[in-house]
């Protein structure tokens, strides 16, 4: 499966940037091993249900420990069987274009 999450924080600093939170979640993700891909928007991270589930829960952990409150957008494909489809996607679209 992979998941697009994003997390938001409703404290941010003095200038209105949360991106040390942020930095923090994607930084749980990144320790879990998982394969993943971090864009402006969301964080994609694939593995089984409870791997990725597991990473998500823990990185809305690490931003709660800074702020009061927390947002959380998930998007999951879930595709029971396929590994890999975190680029194998993209990759099967960018030959498609490439024609």
């Amino acid at each position: 499966m992979i998941v697009a999450f994003s997390i938001s924080p409703t404290a941010a600093d003095d200038t209105g940037s949360v991106s040390e939170a942020v930095a923090a979640a994607v930084g749980v993700v990144k320790e879990s091993g998982l394969p993943y891909e971090l864009n402006s928007m969301f964080t994609n991270v694939e593995g089984d249900w409870d791997e990725v589930m597991a990473v998500v829960k823990r990185a809305v952990e690490v931003v709660a420990a800074v702020s009061p409150r927390v947002g959380l957008v998930l998007k999951a494909d879930i595709r029971p069987g396929y590994d890999g489809q975190l680029t194998a996607k993209v990759e099967r679209v960018e030959r498609l274009l490439a024609d």
